[in-house]
């Protein structure tokens, strides 16, 4: 059942806009080439729109956010409406200050998103203005646990009845839903959350496997954020215990996400749907 989500991402090539963060862009474009998909990384208002209808899909990550990049990821996002491609928002750090929480607010006023990713506390500032991060990660009272898990799945389906978008929050504990239906994943390993960009390309691995399965977009989602988590494990395995550090693991992840296939991802899943 899985496997189709990741083949047909590479039988596809999904080409996908991303407007993102110049700290992670090397990385989001590596990753999408990793799964079969190819890359276009350009934030310039004047071809935002011509950048996006050449496009499958469209991933807005507000890491480095200015008003020219606002602009433009407007205009990508409403081009990509027109033609009913996907869209996806990826809110980093948007608790950090009020300029990132009124943008947030106008693209979900500007844009339908078919898809938005975060932390929960990038998730519930969306949702209720009450993250508590102070920067791009999730603040500790905000986390994710078995006790709190019905809870945080309740309000993350009333968020995604709200936009109309899959919600996917990520952490210890991924939570993919609809206003319907959710998965719980618990793929992933720690080594994830100590370098930089894991989230950003996990949004941008999100767009391809929605762009490249368009009929089953919860089901795309929940595959991308399992494949990044097995991904994650694959790399760590790698790792030698005294010699490999940080920068390895990330090298590693982005080689395990170019030889994953269908049937590693249907044996290494951990999910269940509630």
């Amino acid at each position: 059942m899985l496997h189709k989500y990741i083949d047909n991402v590479r039988a596809v090539g999904p080409r996908i806009h991303c407007i993102t963060n110049y700290v992670t862009a090397n990385d989001v474009a590596n990753i999408l080439l990793a799964c079969g998909a190819s890359p276009i990384l350009a934030d310039a208002e004047e071809e935002a729109e011509d950048i996006a209808g050449i496009c499958s899909g469209v991933c807005l990550n507000m890491g480095t956010l200015n008003p020219g990049k606002l602009r433009a990821m407007i205009k990508a996002g409403k081009r990509a409406n027109e033609l009913g491609r996907p869209v996806i928002l990826d809110p980093v750090g948007v608790s950090s200050s009020a300029f990132r929480k009124n943008s947030a607010r106008t693209l979900l006023e500007e844009v339908r998103f078919t898809a938005v990713r975060g932390n929960i506390s990038e998730i519930k500032t969306l949702a209720l203005e009450s993250g508590g991060a102070a920067g791009v990660d999730a603040a500790a009272a905000d986390r994710v646990t078995e006790k709190n898990l019905p809870s945080v799945i309740a309000f993350a389906e009333r968020f995604s009845a709200h936009t109309g978008a899959v919600i996917i929050i990520s952490g210890e504990i991924d939570i993919v839903c609809t206003a319907e239906k959710a998965y719980v994943i618990k793929n992933g390993h720690l080594m994830m959350s100590r370098i930089t960009g894991s989230g950003c390309m996990l949004s941008a691995l999100t767009a391809a496997f929605i762009a490249a399965n368009p009929e089953n977009v919860l089901s795309a989602s929940a595959a991308a954020v399992m494949t990044m988590g097995i991904c994650g494990e694959a790399a760590y395995e790698r790792m030698a215990d005294t010699a490999d550090g940080t920068s390895t693991f990330r090298t590693y992840l982005i080689d395990a996400v170019s030889n994953i296939d269908g049937d590693n991802l249907e044996r290494r899943a951990k999910y269940e749907i509630c």
